[in-house]
């Protein structure tokens, strides 16, 4: 268990020279959309844009606008080309996830994120989940709709030390059980 935890602490100096990388990309100058999952390191946050054929399917997601207003994100599911992956597009936020957005498609601005994520905690630890696609969250939005939260470096979850301060405490008590075992195990011992 101290193993775990110190293991942990190593974690935390990772992903926060992750969530670093992450804000460093926000600087930088666009780059080619990445067409394929998982989406590297030195593309998230950043800069891009997407050519949108058509858009094949729509779907709406709970998110929040650009002005902290919750609301449901309409995402385009867009072919890019007579054949690939195509290229998810968050377009903007409404009140209504039903809304149909009179958008088919043309040339999008915006930042690299990815796809939101819906497996359960269990089901992460339990089962091994598919990458996540690659997808712009649109500066402008379209018609109709709120512009959503841009994505945000620091929206990235670094709790390692939470997790090592976890298995800290589950050694001590393991411990501290390990001691009052061997205790009772002397005393009646040495009554005999």
């Amino acid at each position: 268990m101290i193993a775990l935890g110190a293991w942990q602490l190593q974690r935390r100096g990772e992903k926060a020279a992750l969530v670093a990388r992450y804000a460093a990309n926000l600087n930088l100058p666009p780059m080619a959309y990445p067409e394929l999952a998982p989406v590297p390191a030195e593309a998230m946050f950043r800069t891009s844009q997407v050519r949108c054929l058509r858009v094949a399917n729509w779907r709406s997601e709970a998110g929040r606008s650009a002005q902290g207003r919750s609301g449901y994100r309409h995402i385009a599911d867009c072919v890019t080309g007579a054949e690939g992956p195509g290229a998810l597009v968050d377009l903007g936020v409404s009140s209504d996830p039903a809304q149909q957005v009179a958008w088919n498609g043309g040339t999008v601005d915006g930042v690299i994120t990815t796809e939101p994520n819906h497996a359960s905690l269990i089901g992460r630890l339990f089962t091994r989940e598919p990458a996540l696609r690659p997808m712009l969250v649109a500066t402008a939005p379209a018609t109709g709709l709120a512009a959503s939260a841009p994505p945000d470096p620091s929206d990235v979850p670094n709790n390692h030390f939470a997790y090592a301060v976890q298995w800290f405490v589950f050694a001590g008590a393991a411990a501290v059980i390990y001691t009052m075992a061997l205790r009772r195990k002397s005393k009646s011992g040495s009554g005999s």
